[in-house]
């Protein structure tokens, strides 16, 4: 079975002990196989109370620990974790599985296929997030930046998850067109990008209403959640309803 890069992940059987360095990751096999997973990131803050070993954070996982966990098998993401920390631990014959959703039909096809080699049949969580997404959007449209951190502002460009949802809820990317992912543009060219609205996450930088909305004054501007924006796993299911009512 290969993972979203198409590399082989060696799996003889499904695995007993699952090791998870992405916090979406980390909720998916909790809510799904939870007696498989026996470590995770600092980072891993669902669902509350999870307790397994602690392997550091996402971009710096402590491998020591990593692999004193015993794990048959690490989930990784192309984005949030080093490609050298995954080389390393599969130089060291530990398994791994990276993900690379960049759509949200990528995102459910990409779990979909991570859940079935881990054994359990298919979550009601996945079936449940299908279901809240099939609908189309029918409104009002809008034109929006989307920035996710700040000194120095970077923004959502494009070929991103958080991008196809937004889409998806009738607010346009601006920088969708951009030759990066993730441009870094200067404030004033943000002010001027011909949008109607600034959507402000929570994470991976923590924009509060104090913190990000008076950069574009004038802009209406909608804070929303970081997990229900840009994580893939249970928490989609409740996602577009949550974003909805806010955006």
């Amino acid at each position: 079975m290969n993972d979203d890069l198409g590399t082989p992940v060696p799996l003889a059987a499904p695995p007993r002990r699952v090791v998870s360095l992405v916090p979406s990751l980390t909720e998916a096999v909790a809510h799904t196989a939870p007696n498989l997973l026996v470590g995770a990131t600092d980072w891993c803050v669902e669902p509350a109370g999870l307790d397994v070993a602690r392997v550091g954070g996402t971009r710096y996982p402590d491998l020591a620990r990593v692999r004193a966990a015993a794990p048959d098998l690490v989930l990784a993401n192309a984005e949030e974790n080093r490609r050298e920390d995954v080389e390393a631990l599969r130089a060291a014959g530990v398994p791994v599985w990276v993900t690379y959703p960049r759509t949200l039909d990528a995102a459910l096809d990409s779990l979909e296929r991570l859940m079935a080699a881990l054994g359990p049949p298919e979550p009601p969580w996945l079936r449940a997030a299908r279901e809240a997404w099939s609908h189309p959007f029918t409104g009002v449209r809008r034109r929006a930046v989307i920035p996710v951190w700040r000194r120095p502002w970077i923004v959502l460009g494009a070929d991103t998850f958080a991008g196809d949802l937004l889409a998806r809820l009738g607010v346009d990317n601006v920088y969708a067109g951009a030759a990066e992912r993730y441009p870094r543009p200067p404030l004033a060219q943000l002010r001027a990008a011909g949008a109607d609205l600034v959507v402000l996450p929570d994470e991976p930088y923590a924009f509060t209403a104090d913190d990000g909305p008076e950069a574009f004054p004038g802009l209406p501007h909608a804070l929303v959640s970081g997990r229900h924006l840009t994580w893939y796993g249970p928490s989609l299911a409740e996602a577009r309803a949550v974003l909805e009512a806010v955006l």
